[in-house]
């Protein structure tokens, strides 16, 4: 897969974490050119690779609004973690952010050692709409057979289409509505088939074993967390390891920033990687 470098730099924190080398290229798409933002500690090579994908309802967000999130998980984990910058609806509906993520995941195999990466470990991460398109890479990872996650993290993930596991509107103070949700969907799964799909439907589908160990991260002020907690629970279920953690006064778009899921996070990969390499990697 061809990559274009676009530009690097140098980012230290003011909190004394390490300094990081961050560079953006593109590589080609599902329909179009997308963008990668990448993160490392300066020097480092050798490294697990962290997916993430940005929240925004399928419709909105970009590189920079991942960008704190990416930080944290390259500051302490020490990883290549690489943003991307997804095809956005309704100019593009499914399947594409999720072939784009795709795409990505392939791109780490086939020149991710030039960045730094160190081919034993790949993670996802996503928020909102990323958590779906995290998930759903998930799925495709597993039944392609090209690609293998060895652990998501999903952060107030939209799973549900449907719409039938939403919390009560008129008892959560949540920063997203389900007005906001239909619109969402509508726009990245425009055919009524396609909410059915289970790579865009998973509290439909009745394969998830074999998935990868799973972090969630729902929110007290999210009308979501229900149907996360759900799929938790059916991931249990399944037999797939999953450890969920609901946030008190954390809402929907601020969880991705929320220190402590961030550090929940980053331990729950870090318990990943002192598991054997599954052979194929």
């Amino acid at each position: 897969m061809r990559s274009t470098p676009s530009r690097g730099m140098v980012a230290g924190s003011s909190s004394g974490e390490p300094a990081l080398d961050v560079n953006e290229i593109q590589i080609a798409g599902y329909q179009s050119t997308i963008g990668l933002r990448l993160y490392r500690r300066a020097g480092t090579r050798g490294l697990p690779v962290v997916l993430y994908l940005h929240g925004g309802g399928f419709v909105r967000g970009c590189l920079d609004d991942a960008d704190a999130a990416a930080r944290h998980f390259a500051e302490h984990l020490s990883a290549l973690v690489i943003s991307v910058d997804y095809s956005l609806a309704p100019k593009h509906p499914f399947p594409a952010a999720l072939e784009d993520a795709y795409r990505a995941a392939r791109w780490v195999d086939a020149v991710g050692r030039v960045f730094g990466a160190g081919g034993k470990k790949l993670f996802v991460v996503g928020h909102c709409a990323g958590g779906h398109i995290a998930n759903g890479l998930s799925f495709v990872a597993r039944d392609r057979g090209e690609v293998h996650i060895d652990a998501q993290a999903l952060f107030s993930p939209m799973l549900d289409p449907s719409m039938t596991c939403l919390a009560d509107e008129s008892r959560v103070v949540s920063d997203i509505s389900a007005s906001q949700c239909a619109a969402s969907y509508r726009a990245y799964l425009p055919q009524a088939l396609q909410r059915m799909h289970p790579y865009a439907a998973p509290l439909e589908s009745a394969r998830l074993a074999g998935l990868p160990p799973t972090f969630i991260a729902t929110a007290e002020n999210d009308l979501l967390h229900l149907e996360a907690e759900k799929y938790a629970a059916r991931l249990i279920s399944a037999g797939v390891p999953t450890q969920v953690v609901r946030y008190a006064s954390a809402s929907h778009e601020h969880v991705a920033r929320e220190r402590q899921a961030l550090h929940d996070a980053v331990c729950f990969f870090r318990s990943r990687l002192d598991q054997p390499t599954v052979t194929g990697r």
